[in-house]
């Protein structure tokens, strides 16, 4: 067979089998192209068509077999590819992922890439914050992308600062960005460390009847780094009540609740936020003053 009739056969083998995509891709073709590409040691941007295209090429018995097998692992085991291949892409930044964090895939770095949100930013922002850092591919793409500026990623989870350990070190990014174990803001090392200039903060933040129904690549994820409570704002709540107190004046939070926007506007109705466009619409990443947080009026039990 050649590779492009084993990335079309295990295209069909997934969709027959009706597994879920949306750990880096988002259909049945580009998920086989992915496995295919990885199980034969072949960079993830061969080229498929065109005069350079390796779509033709022979592919050995041997390598088939190898290839079957990973397609295999993906329908049956139901992980997703990333836990698979223990690599994912953000940004066209290759990390290493287990199953001790969720697979790096939040717009935040998205509206850093494409700078859609450096309007808030300035020469002063030198302190940046990645809260609920997991396996640190924000952290890594924000000193990536401020080459100015030094990081700090926080987690809850031991397990998922061992995995950003991995990527921080992958990157040569020692000397830049410190990890450190904290409840939300909570840790002392952590405070000590404020005022930011910058807070990204992607959350647990699914909804209890949207975590009751996730399909099966989703809950081979941590609970803990999806479920947001009731509403999907519990995590939320107390971050908003306890940002102002580690925000510079003139910094932002950057925030990414995914589809739970109507949850986000019932908890805090007066807050002024500011939506930012992305790839899945303009409902998804949040960016809110530390002078909006300190302004506007509090939701019943903020900041008790």
């Amino acid at each position: 067979m050649t590779i492009l009739e084993l990335i079309e056969a295990g295209a069909q083998r997934l969709a027959d089998a009706k597994v879920v995509f949306g750990h880096g891709t988002t259909n049945a073709f580009d998920e086989a192209a992915w496995l295919v590409l990885w199980s034969l040691g072949l960079p993830l941007d061969t080229p498929l068509d065109g005069p350079d295209s390796d779509a033709n090429r022979p592919v050995a018995t041997t390598d088939s077999a190898r290839v079957a097998t990973l397609l295999e692992a993906r329908i049956t085991t139901r992980q997703p590819a990333a836990y698979l291949t223990h690599e994912a892409w953000l940004q066209g930044v290759p990390f290493y992922v287990d199953e001790r964090t969720i697979v790096p895939r939040s717009l935040i770095a998205e509206v850093i890439a494409d700078g859609g949100i450096d309007y808030w930013l300035s020469e002063s922002t030198q302190r940046v914050l990645d809260l609920c850092t997991g396996n640190g591919s924000l952290a890594v793409i924000a000193a990536l992308s401020y080459p100015d500026t030094v990081i700090t990623g926080a987690d809850l989870s031991t397990d998922a600062l061992a995995v950003a350990r991995i990527n921080v070190d992958r990157h040569q990014l020692q000397d830049r960005i410190t990890l450190l174990e904290s409840d939300g803001l909570r840790a002392p090392e952590l405070q000590a460390r404020g005022p930011f200039d910058l807070i990204l903060c992607n959350p647990p933040y699914v909804n209890a009847d949207s975590m009751a129904t996730l399909p099966a690549e989703y809950q081979a994820e941590p609970v803990l780094a999806l479920s947001g409570g009731t509403d999907g704002m519990d995590f939320v709540r107390t971050l908003l009540a306890q940002a102002p107190a580690l925000m510079a004046p003139g910094s932002v939070l950057a925030l990414e609740i995914g589809n739970e926007r109507n949850f986000f506007e019932a908890a805090f109705p007066n807050l002024e936020a500011v939506w930012l466009e992305t790839s899945a619409g303009a409902d998804q990443v949040v960016v809110i003053t530390r002078e909006a947080l300190l302004g506007g009026p509090k939701p019943d039990g903020l900041g008790k």
